[in-house]
């Protein structure tokens, strides 16, 4: 095995040999993807992350050789040497290489393989547990190798572009202080300060904004952020994150800055020429048209408010609704008047989860409105709709009354419904929006105080900075999500640059001057000593890859993901630890029997 490695180096990868190489001695190094044995010969498709070669040993060749190769099976890490030759007849055109095969004259076998828990290949029916637990053995799968080598590609395309237009790559630390404004943080004890504990960081946030506070103008980092909290299929507990700061910047400028990177990552991974600007649409209008932050817009059926229309309504779930002040919008599926009511019905499992109690609908038919509402509209409130909606014949409409909060993400859960059952969100299109002026605070009535809606270094809106003492629930923010096909890419802000407005910020979050102190104390300080206007965005890389592979789940383009329940299958963590690693950091674990 090492005499082989010694003298014969690997010429080629498995996937690069053509035609115009016939004639010439190779080596080829990878994994045995497929074993045939043809009595005189035996061929064997070898692997590796390039591609795939098909090796023919022939015992007329070499005996010895050709015995050796009729005890590999998959998986056997190998190397062979030998002449390329053409296939004649038997070109197999499925296949990169398949003009060719390599004539074998010597054969290594570095590691004998197990027979694996799944075979490597890309249209796999494994339970995703059984691959996470052999995720060394799934990331062998070409499928996957394309996700990581896409992924590499984008990384440095992304440092390529920034170191282009005068950024540079700046690190921050890993241990920081436990500042919980957000999501929890994952705390790490400190053996040398028993009972104290560093946190590891949701985002650079503060250190991104003290680098503008140090004159360096433009800083970037592909970093990995922390956040312990309850997971979903776009959501892990580390993740990645292109993370961008400037100095002296409006929000124009981020847009530009950042559409000039989604640009050049478009056109070099996917050959995809961009169209800017992109559009721009305000949080007001996003929750209006189409009830969420981060609306789909590679197609319309945009939601309608129709309370006015209906604020006579006999009706009595439209009554009282309209008599508590709450929300009715309506959604025209153009075309779906041929719902069975079956399917009409099974319609409110898509609305359910998120609080509403009914779904009231009409089919436009062609001799009349048919439906359960329809007995309760007024031919004025017919009319009205009829221009509002633009219900023609064959259409089908559906109505959810309730509190905003409910009215809004059912309908928009129904309009994605509607988009996938009638083809409109389609894989090819790619609909770029900055959805901009999102609220600055939003309010938790039980527990009676503010949140940050995005974090509470956000600026206000210059014209809604005198609101902030009278009436914090109309400032808007300097924030912008950059959403892509109805999923949120990244979000940013205009940062707060003066220590005034920042204790403000603080105080209506409900810290009083000793908190924000301890938490921020530093932070504060630093805002003193001439601090740039600045802002700047994060964009998730992991959601970034998932977008443009294809991938069905954030977990095919991270190398090690956690599962649901936040534990890795593979390392089978998290793990309890010995008492004597407790005991050097000054912690015990509360049973039920410690009081």
């Amino acid at each position: 095995m090492d005499k082989f490695l010694h003298e014969w180096k690997r010429t080629h990868n498995c996937g690069e040999l053509r035609a115009e190489h016939v004639g010439q001695t190779v080596t080829l190094m990878g994994w045995v993807q497929g074993y045939r044995d043809h009595g005189g010969s035996i061929f064997v498709d070898i692997r590796d992350r390039y591609g795939l070669t098909q090796l023919r040993f022939d015992s007329s060749v070499d005996d010895a050789t050709h015995n050796l190769a009729d005890t590999l099976r998959n998986e056997f890490c190998i190397a062979a040497r030998g002449q390329v030759v053409h296939r004649g007849t038997n070109v197999n055109p499925k296949m990169q290489t398949g003009e060719i095969e390599v004539l074998a004259e010597h054969l290594t076998v570095f590691n004998r393989a197990e027979t694996p828990p799944f075979e490597i290949r890309d249209d796999l029916d494994t339970a995703e547990n059984v691959r996470l637990k052999y995720r060394y053995l799934d990331l062998r799968r070409k499928s996957l190798q394309r996700n990581f080598v896409m992924r590499s590609h984008v990384n440095n395309i992304t440092r390529n572009y920034l170191a282009d237009n005068g950024f540079l790559e700046l690190e921050t630390p890993v241990l920081m202080k436990s500042t919980p404004e957000g999501a929890r943080d994952y705390l790490v004890p400190s053996r040398v300060h028993p009972g104290k504990f560093y946190a590891l960081p949701q985002s650079p946030q503060t250190f991104k904004q003290l680098f503008m506070i140090s004159g360096y103008d433009r800083y970037y980092q592909i970093c990995r952020c922390f956040r312990d909290e309850d997971l979903r299929a776009d959501r892990q507990p580390e993740f990645t994150q292109i993370d961008v700061e400037m100095s002296f910047v409006v929000p124009e400028d981020i847009y530009g800055m950042i559409e000039g990177l989604v640009i050049r990552i478009w056109k070099h991974v996917l050959g995809v020429e961009l169209q800017t600007p992109f559009l721009r649409m305000s949080y007001a209008e996003a929750m209006e048209r189409f009830g969420c932050d981060k609306p789909d817009m590679r197609f319309g059926m945009e939601l309608k408010n129709v309370a006015d229309i209906l604020a006579s309504s006999t009706f009595n779930v439209f009554a009282q609704t309209i008599a508590r002040n709450g929300s009715i919008k309506a959604l025209n599926a153009k075309g779906c008047a041929s719902l069975s009511r079956s399917e009409l019905d099974g319609l409110i499992d898509v609305v359910k989860p998120y609080g509403a109690k009914g779904l009231a609908w009409f089919k436009a038919n062609a001799d009349a409105w048919q439906g359960p509402v329809v007995k309760f509209l007024t031919d004025d409130e017919k009319n009205d709709l009829t221009a509002r909606l633009d219900i023609e014949t064959g259409d089908a409409v559906f109505f959810v009354a309730d509190d905003a909060r409910i009215v809004d993400p059912a309908m928009a859960a129904l309009r994605l419904h509607f988009g996938d059952r009638l083809g409109l969100r389609k894989s090819s299109d790619y609909a770029f929006l900055w959805v901009t002026d999102f609220p600055l605070y939003e309010y938790d009535p039980a527990e009676n105080r503010y949140y940050a809606m995005h974090h509470p270094f956000t600026s206000p809106h210059p014209a809604d900075r005198g609101l902030m003492s009278t009436d914090p629930a109309k400032v808007r923010a300097q924030a912008y999500d950059l959403v892509l096909n109805g999923t949120e890419l990244g979000g940013g802000s205009i940062r707060i640059h003066d220590q005034e407005t920042q204790a403000e910020m603080f105080r209506i979050l409900g810290l009083t001057r000793a908190q924000a102190e301890y938490k921020f104390g530093f932070f504060l300080d630093a805002l003193r000593y001439g601090t740039p206007p600045h802002g700047g965005i994060a964009i998730g890389m992991d959601r970034l890859i998932m977008l443009l592979t294809g991938a069905q789940s954030i977990r095919d383009v991270i190398a090690f993901p956690k599962t649901q329940k936040a534990t890795d299958l593979m390392l089978d963590c998290p793990t309890e630890v010995d008492a004597e690693q407790l005991q050097e950091l000054s912690l015990r674990i509360r049973t039920e029997n410690t009081k």
